[in-house]
């Protein structure tokens, strides 16, 4: 998988109901057989830190704007993005972000007051802090 390591896509084939060809549950050691079987290289962080493929979450947060707003953009087409299991996560290409068309979510985001953009950077924490 793009971002997520094999105990973590057994996971997430499991959380979705898929079983192995023997009717087996996901173990990260099926996984581990599967992908070097098929010669799938094993998910590595990028040395640089600048990831090419990212979940919802650090996607949304590279645009600015909330992680619901970016998610409904994709199930609209108005971005591009992988979403191979109904229960999995959204993945987007780094590449797809820094789009026009990633720009005019993120610009219709923050003008729409009503539209969720991610919390305000003036916002108080409810919470002191601890450090």
């Amino acid at each position: 998988m793009l971002i997520a390591s094999d105990d973590l896509i057994a996971g997430l084939l499991n959380r979705n109901g898929l079983e192995t060809g023997n009717g087996n549950r996901w173990t990260r050691e099926r996984v581990t057989s599967l992908r070097s079987h098929y010669r799938i290289p094993v998910f590595k962080p990028a040395e640089d830190g600048i990831e090419p493929w990212l979940n919802l979450s650090n996607a949304a947060k590279l645009l600015k704007i909330a992680p619901e707003t970016l998610r409904l953009a994709a199930e609209a087409g108005e971005i591009e993005a992988i979403h191979p299991l109904s229960d999995g996560p959204w993945i987007f290409a780094r590449s797809s972000l820094i789009t026009t068309a990633a720009r005019s979510i993120a610009e219709r985001a923050r003008q729409n007051p009503r539209y969720p953009t991610g919390s305000n950077p003036n916002q108080q924490s409810l919470f002191s802090s601890t450090t």
